[in-house]
């Protein structure tokens, strides 16, 4: 297993620390080469090292589809300047906000269903290839995707985090402060 502190190492130093783990090849690498690796980057990182991260990544990012997942926490958060607007912003990337309403736990499930039903995941952002590839991303992992607005919708997403896990760290059942959607009302599909 590599550890974080083997992220910022050169490339050759990379190569020589891949192994074997679990059937799976792991590879370290700098910011810059994570960014190159692969056509989608997920940004999971603490939102105090974000700035930092993405300059170390470079130009790698720029037009590439990025996942965002990161949350700014509920003594943090700050409407007036959403993570994912940032990210797009010092990226040049395609952002997505998805993801990022679930603890780590979560993820580990395969797949995570509740109660017969499968997680919705929301989806905020502008580009048509960048939110194709979030939602086989979350198709792939059980999940149902659910598009929800543009970009500059990610900030309820960020905010619905902060709310829902001060619930959380209180005790309460987040999950149940919301009726199911045959008990909410009419609707008229927009």
């Amino acid at each position: 297993m590599i550890s974080g502190r083997d992220l910022g190492r050169s490339t050759a130093q990379a190569a020589r620390m891949t192994e074997q783990a679990g059937g799976a090849v792991v590879r370290a690498g700098t910011w810059a080469e994570a960014a190159a690796f692969g056509d989608v980057a997920v940004v999971a990182v603490r939102a105090e090292g974000l700035a930092g991260t993405l300059a170390a990544a470079g130009p790698a990012l720029r037009g590439k589809p990025l996942v965002d997942v990161t949350n700014a926490g509920p003594a943090h958060f700050d409407p007036a300047r959403p993570l994912a607007a940032m990210i797009a912003e010092l990226s040049g990337g395609h952002v997505v906000k998805a993801f990022n309403l679930c603890h780590v736990d979560v993820w580990r499930m395969t797949p995570p269903v509740f109660d017969g039903r499968p997680l919705a995941v929301p989806l905020c952002g502008d580009d048509p290839a960048a939110l194709e590839a979030t939602r086989t991303l979350v198709a792939g992992l059980g999940c149902t995707p659910v598009q929800a607005g543009g970009l500059d919708r990610a900030v309820l997403l960020e905010a619905t985090a902060a709310f829902v896990i001060t619930l959380w760290f209180g005790g309460a059942d987040a999950q149940a402060i919301l009726p199911p959607l045959a008990s909410s009302g009419a609707h008229h599909p927009g």
